[in-house]
């Protein structure tokens, strides 16, 4: 049982977290993120789609389908995120509104575009694409481990991805340029502003990595989860990462930590639920359980949070 909730934990942990450092990108560079749901869902939907035509014509069991699929819901991801970008950065609109229409835009158009293209290819309209389940892998000699051995048992290969790319944007937000420029822009960008950087720039560059890391996050959650793109991958997991970024203080090791809080919160409720024997409606009551502790958290730290100064202001630089 412990090893079951360590691999599904950490499964469900590693796209919350990789969706939470997006957001801590674009929020430590001033922009407000609510989007992340939206992203999510639209990058997940170009990857099982990119995943569904190359399947075509390199067989549904080819290997190379996780790689495009991951490649193009980055870039559906950051496609879509400039959305957010323009209306933010260009048009220095109020960015929480920004960010519930960029998810609305998306939870209607995703659906309508997917049964487009299977009535295209199938005939079917249906609004799932079938991207079919990701290959595991088990890491010998960790995973015999006691207790924390069943993180390196049935993994799969976008955790060791997840795992790498946390590692690369700790190392660009607090060890380069554009990271210091980038906190910058979250602090005082009048400051970067006189000492020659362009903040909006930077603040667009960040929106467009945060687009790019939530759609690999949801495609990572389709393929994980339930091997399905569908309608259901907007069911709050975007939300969920936003709650465990505030939680981590917008720091990504804290962060990191709060992901596989919920993660194995939700994967210790399930199969406490399917120990017991208990009926599937209560599986789905205790599947709730990363909200209900979202709920207790904010309670105890919300008070304790220190954002981004600038966060959620628009610059203007005659106001220098």
């Amino acid at each position: 049982m412990m090893d079951a909730i360590m691999t599904d934990g950490l499964s469900f942990a590693m796209p919350l977290l990789i969706m939470a450092i997006g957001g801590i990108y674009s929020e430590r560079a001033g922009v407000v993120m609510l989007a992340i749901e939206g992203l999510q869902g639209f990058g997940a939907f170009v990857g099982a789609a990119a995943a569904v035509i190359s399947g075509i014509y390199l067989g549904t069991e080819s290997p190379l389908l996780i790689f495009i699929a991951m490649a193009a819901a980055m870039a559906g991801g950051a496609a879509f995120s400039s959305i957010h970008a323009l209306l933010c950065v260009k048009f220095r609109a109020q960015q929480v509104i920004s960010g519930m229409v960029v998810n609305t835009l998306a939870m209607a158009l995703s659906p309508f575009l997917t049964s487009v293209i299977n009535r295209a290819i199938t005939g079917n309209e249906s609004n799932k694409f079938q991207i079919g389940p990701s290959v595991r892998f088990t890491v010998p000699g960790l995973s015999e481990i006691p207790l924390v051995g069943g993180l390196f048992k049935s993994m799969y290969p976008f955790e060791i991805v997840i795992i790498a790319a946390a590692l690369i944007s700790c190392y660009v937000l607090y060890k380069t340029r554009y990271g210091l420029r980038l906190r910058a822009c979250g602090e005082n960008p009048h400051s970067l502003d006189a000492a020659g950087g362009d903040v909006n720039r930077t603040r667009t560059i960040a929106v467009l990595i945060c687009g790019a890391l939530s759609g690999l996050g949801g495609v990572f959650l389709a393929y994980s989860i339930s091997a399905t793109y569908s309608p259901n991958i907007y069911v709050g997991y975007g939300y969920l990462s936003i709650a465990a970024m505030i939680f981590g203080n917008w720091k990504i090791p804290p962060t990191a930590c709060v992901c596989m809080f919920f993660g194995l919160a939700r994967s210790a409720g399930y199969q406490l639920c399917l120990y017991l024997g208990m009926p599937g409606s209560y599986s789905d009551l205790l599947l709730t359980l990363p909200y209900a502790l979202t709920l207790l958290l904010l309670v105890f730290f919300s008070k304790r949070n220190n954002p981004p100064r600038a966060m959620g202001e628009t610059f203007d630089r005659s106001r220098r």
